[in-house]
């Protein structure tokens, strides 16, 4: 890890502020009581999920996603 990298604190502190914001607090801990207790595999998960799409249809849920969610943080885009 270098010097500019979150600590892990800081990153599940984000985490759980994205969770609440976007769920609510009793969403955000049912997502997360539901994340350990299936012993979820968010890897699997997205390698099954994109394993099935062509790379047009990954681009075009992409642009999709870009439209109906514009971006509102305050990180920098490269």
């Amino acid at each position: 890890m270098n010097d500019m990298s979150p600590s892990t604190a800081e990153i599940m502190r984000r985490g759980m502020n994205c969770l609440t914001e976007h769920l609510g607090i009793v969403e955000a801990e049912r997502f997360v009581a539901t994340v350990i207790r299936e012993k979820f595999d968010y890897t699997r998960w997205q390698r099954e999920y994109f394993d099935g799409m062509s790379p047009e249809k990954i681009s075009q849920e992409a642009e999709k996603f870009e439209r109906d969610e514009p971006y509102t943080g305050n990180a920098v885009r490269l």
